[in-house]
């Protein structure tokens, strides 16, 4: 049984880079939707730091899968060809662009016209690392892992752990997130989809076998893990939407929870996703 807990680092990396791209993307829109007061447009460009500082941290991370972090640099080597240089590739033009505009920003040496257009370029950035981010895994080699499962999944995170750290930062930049009360409903449905993808995955598993071993007994406590998983995301969001439902703007403290809860949820998710790995070998059959 594999529980995918040696790829530590690729776990943290992946859930970590995929949530702060989905969370950019949403708090680039409350930017550019105008409705922001002066003060608080200053206060939610400091509050963005946060996406930052967790990019930077999953980054090092994937340092430390390469083994030393000289050799993260011949991830590049294969620009254009290669899943892997492109996901790095990615997420650092979408780190370093946006990073250098949160800076402009702070530093009020964005001009307004510039900065509508260096959000709109970065968000597009964003989307292009969670696309790029399940490409890597989607090896003909590996049959548990070359099925739609792994985009969707990976996706998902964005939509799941990206609002809800969203929320979390424009919290703590003063934000009254009743005004953006439909947002819930975006990590809801993902919720949803997330049920819906791994009861079928559950079921699609013991259809891929070798002649040696079956894909359903690498991880064969797949049900509890992600019936765990799920009470977990459930819980998350749960910190986020009863404030709501009661029309109170929700504590800090609670959507830090929340958060917490969702991304222990999806680095389950990704353990289990790791621990599924099964190549080819002697024999296949689907």
């Amino acid at each position: 049984m594999g529980s995918g807990i040696h790829e530590w680092p690729l776990m943290f990396f992946t859930t970590l880079g995929q949530s702060v791209a989905g969370a950019f993307i949403i708090m680039a829109a409350v930017l550019l939707s105008g409705k922001l007061t002066p003060e608080m447009n200053r206060k939610v460009h400091y509050s963005m730091f946060g996406l930052w500082v967790l990019m930077g941290i999953g980054f090092l991370l994937s340092m430390m899968h390469m083994g030393t972090p000289m050799r993260a640099f011949n991830a590049f080597n294969r620009l254009g060809s290669s899943s892997l240089s492109n996901e790095i590739a990615a997420g650092s033009v979408f780190f370093a662009a946006g990073g250098f505009y949160w800076l402009l920003a702070v530093l009020n040496k964005m001009p307004a016209a510039l900065g509508k257009l260096w959000l709109v370029v970065v968000m597009i950035l964003a989307a292009v690392f969670i696309y790029a981010i399940p490409q890597v895994y989607q090896i003909a080699t590996v049959p548990t892992w070359n099925t739609p499962y792994t985009t969707i999944h990976f996706v998902l995170t964005a939509l799941l752990g990206g609002p809800l750290l969203a929320a979390l930062l424009l919290r703590m930049a003063g934000f009254d997130l009743r005004c953006i009360s439909w947002l819930p409903v975006v990590s809801i449905i993902a919720l949803v989809v997330s049920v819906i993808a791994v009861t079928a995955q559950g079921f699609d598993l013991g259809g891929i076998r070798s002649s040696v071993q079956n894909a359903s007994a690498l991880v064969p406590e797949f049900g509890m893990f992600m019936g765990w998983r799920l009470v977990l995301l459930a819980l998350g969001l749960a910190c986020w939407v009863l404030p709501l439902v009661k029309r109170t703007n929700p504590p800090v403290i609670m959507m830090l929870a929340g958060f917490v809860l969702v991304l222990g949820g999806e680095i389950i998710g990704r353990g289990i996703f790791y621990g599924l790995h099964m190549t080819v070998g002697m024999a296949y059959l689907a």
